[in-house]
C-alpha cells in the first residue's frame, strides 16, 4: 500500500484484507471514484483503483503541531497503538525522497496465519505545511498491497483541517472491493482522530496557566 497506515494501515484494516482473500469478488461502491481528488503538487491517488477512501477533521491545535506529528513518523508508535515500528530509511528533515519501513500486526484468521505487514513508504512531493503524498507496498505472508496516500492541510478559523485520501491496489483488496473500502475508511478514521487527540492534548499543554 502506500508507502503508506500508521494507512498504510490499521489493524482494522491489516486484519479485514486476508479476509477479503477469501471472498467473492464484488462491485466497487458507487462512491468509489469521487469527482476531484485530493493532490500533492498536482499529483494525487491512483485514479485506477477501486478502493479508495477520503476523510478529514478539523483539529483545535496550531498546524506546526499537526505537520511535526504527522511527519516525526518514528514516534508513530508513541500515538498510534496499530503501529509497531518505524525505521526511517533517510536522514536529517522530513522531504521529498525522504522513506521510512513500518509495521503493524496481522492477527491469525481462517485465510492466513499471524503475520507483521511491512509497510515500505516513499515520499513523492511535499509542500511543508500544506500537503504529503506518499507511495510504495505492503507485504505480509499472503498479503501484497500497493498504495498511494494523500495528505492535505489548512489552517481554519477552529485549528486545522486535515483531509486524506488513499487507494489501495492488489489481488488481495481487489477480491472484494466494498470490505476491502470499508476497512480503509476504518482505518483512515482512526488514524485521523488520534491525530487529533494527541495534537489536541500537545495544544493544552502548551497553552500558559
Amino acid at each position: 500500500m502506500s508507502s503508506s497506515r500508521a494507512t498504510l494501515f490499521a489493524v482494522p484494516l491489516a486484519a479485514g484484507l486476508v479476509f477479503a482473500m477469501a471472498a467473492p469478488a464484488a462491485a466497487a461502491p458507487r462512491d468509489a471514484h469521487p469527482g476531484t481528488s485530493l493532490t500533492c503538487r498536482g499529483h494525487g491517488v491512483d485514479p485506477d483503483a477501486l478502493v479508495r477512501h477520503r476523510a478529514e477533521i478539523v483539529i483545535q491545535a496550531p498546524l506546526r503541531t499537526v505537520w511535526r506529528l504527522q511527519t516525526d513518523v518514528e514516534r508513530w508508535p508513541s500515538w498510534q497503538a496499530p503501529v509497531e515500528s518505524v525505521r526511517r530509511l533517510d536522514g536529517g528533515a522530513f522531504r521529498t525522497g525522504s522513506a521510512f519501513r513500518w509495521t503493524t500486526p496481522v492477527p491469525p484468521n481462517p485465510a492466513t496465519p499471524a503475520t507483521s505487514l511491512e509497510i515500505t513508504s516513499t515520499v513523492e512531493q511535499l509542500d511543508r505545511d500544506s500537503c504529503i503524498r506518499w507511495t510504495g507496498p505492503a507485504v505480509g505472508e499472503g498479503l501484497h498491497i500497493d498504495g498511494v496516500h494523500v495528505w492535505n492541510f489548512s489552517r481554519t478559523k477552529d485549528g486545522v483541517r486535515v483531509t486524506t485520501e488513499e487507494t489501495h491496489t492488489g489481488p488481495q483488496v481487489d477480491a472484494n472491493v466494498p470490505m476491502a473500502t470499508e476497512l480503509l475508511r476504518q482505518g483512515l478514521e482512526t488514524w485521523l482522530r488520534d491525530l487529533k487527540a494527541t495534537a489536541e492534548a500537545l495544544a493544552h499543554d502548551d497553552r500558559p496557566c
